[in-house]
């Protein structure tokens, strides 16, 4: 069994959260003090958001398509890292959720708002998200690592 439990601060909720994640049987109970699937999930449902009102242009398609399925990515990659079958599984899934964030976060940088203020202060908080989430998957993987 591989429990890892951490506390986190997120300044864009100014709300301390409190996580725990453990990997068990699936005859054993699972305890979490903090979902982070929730997380995940409304981080690429903002994205969704986002992504709306970025203005559309033939070169900026792709970019967002892109940013779509990363940031969707992040959070089905750790609802499969729940469900794993071993902690190998359970490490490879982590480690390709903080992928998934890093490139959303790439992707976040390189779409076009027109200079909107409003869409640049969006972008920037969830690009600050996304560094959150890649932080919190990095930091399971470590110490998950040393276990």
């Amino acid at each position: 069994m591989i429990t890892i439990k951490s506390e986190i601060r997120n300044s864009n909720f100014e709300t301390n959260y409190k996580y725990e994640t453990r990997n068990s049987k699936p005859s054993q109970t699972r305890s979490k003090q903090y979902d982070l699937e929730e997380r995940t999930f409304q981080f690429a449902k903002q994205t969704r958001t986002f992504v709306k009102e970025l203005p559309k242009t033939t070169g900026s398609f792709e970019d967002i398509s892109q940013l779509v399925r990363s940031s969707g990515s992040v959070g089905a990659n750790y609802i499969e890292a729940n469900e794993s079958l071993g902690r190998k599984d359970f490490f490879m899934k982590i480690k390709i959720s903080r992928k998934e964030a890093k490139e959303s976060r790439y992707w976040l940088r390189l779409v076009d708002t027109n200079n909107k203020e409003e869409l640049e202060k969006e972008r920037q908080r969830l690009i600050q998200e996304a560094t959150e989430l890649m932080n919190i998957f990095g930091s399971i993987f470590r110490k998950g690592q040393h276990v």
